[in-house]
């Protein structure tokens, strides 16, 4: 946020956004700006410490600002958006309220600063074990890994803790190339993990379910956003999504991720 009395932040969305309030505010009817405060508003009272809250509703300022129209800069951006290793931090929730500050301010003039948010202060995360006394099995992961700096990054990465297949894996479930639909998260150096998730316990290509629930959620745009919901928490569901593949009808999956794209 480059106007004057706006820093910068640390997600270039956020950026953005605060560069063009004027435009988005004209662009978007009455309803569309409301949605668009109301997740902005959802991103700014997620918790930091909640490792899959703040990607979540990322995401969801993302899905409200694909209705600005083709051309403007901020949807140019959300929809060039492309895979990233580093998850949103926690200064994403200080920009956001700052945002719904100013985009809510009559006439668009800034409100006073929001009183700041003291940073949360990261749990301590054991050491990865070394020496000829470590045993790899122990290490809950579906790609095979030595390295201790690779454990190190899953171990900081809730995401990235959960069991996935590498993309040798899930190219020989697929039978080919996976779809672009499928969640793909950056695991530096060991390249790609596929959520397993997706795939059936026993075996065979990915859920129809799955691929249809992540074409909503724009998995191939943001696939931490669409993870986060998949694993976290469901106000239209009895629990976790991924709890409940196989357990509930299709449709009311597709149903909980409609009403997060649509705002309801």
């Amino acid at each position: 946020m480059n106007e004057e009395g706006r820093g910068p932040s640390a997600e270039p969305l956020l950026t953005l956004i605060g560069e063009h309030l004027e435009s988005i505010r004209t662009a978007l009817d009455d309803a569309q700006h409301a949605l668009l405060l109301t997740r902005l508003k959802a991103l700014a009272e997620a918790s930091p410490d909640d490792g899959m809250a703040v990607p979540r509703a990322l995401q969801g300022v993302r899905l409200a600002l694909r209705q600005l129209p083709f051309g403007h800069p901020v949807r140019t951006m959300v929809d060039g958006v492309r895979l990233v290793a580093a998850p949103p931090g926690p200064q994403a929730v200080t920009d956001a309220l700052k945002l719904v500050d100013l985009l809510a301010a009559p006439g668009g003039a800034p409100v006073p600063e929001p009183e700041p948010q003291p940073e949360p202060q990261p749990e301590p995360q054991a050491a990865p074990e070394a020496g000829p006394e470590a045993v790899p099995e122990a290490v809950p992961e579906a790609v095979p890994d030595r390295d201790p700096a690779g454990r190190a990054d899953r171990a900081a990465d809730p995401l990235l803790r959960e069991p996935a297949l590498s993309a040798a894996e899930a190219t020989a479930r697929c039978g080919g190339a996976p779809p672009p639909e499928l969640i793909r998260l950056p695991d530096p150096p060991n390249g790609y993990r596929y959520p397993e998730f997706q795939f059936p316990a026993g075996g065979g290509t990915p859920y129809e379910v799955v691929l249809e629930v992540n074409r909503l959620l724009m998995a191939e745009v943001d696939p931490r956003g669409a993870a986060a919901w998949w694993y976290g928490g469901n106000s239209w569901l009895s629990g976790p999504p991924v709890s409940l593949l196989g357990r509930m009808r299709d449709h009311e999956l597709v149903g909980a991720a409609t009403a997060l794209v649509e705002g309801e």
